[in-house]
């Protein structure tokens, strides 16, 4: 794991308060994540992780793992 803390930026379909409930407890409990938030008002559902070493791979198996789409954002 890398030790630099980032924010990650990603693309998503978690569109709704039922979406982030489903990822909550799965983005809470994963290891390497300060803070996350996902922005349900912008048209590509931004799902913003700050990162304490969790890396884009870890957090996209996380999320797909609970049956949602997701990509890295280009920033």
């Amino acid at each position: 794991m890398k030790n630099d803390n980032k924010t990650l930026k990603f693309k998503t379909n978690i569109n709704c308060g039922g979406c982030v409930a489903q990822v909550k407890q799965i983005l809470d409990d994963a290891e390497g994540i300060c803070h996350w938030d996902v922005d349900t008002d912008n048209q590509d559902k931004v799902l913003s992780v700050y990162s304490q070493g969790i890396t884009e791979e870890e957090v996209i198996q996380q999320v797909t793992g609970a049956g949602f789409k997701i990509q890295l954002l280009n920033q």
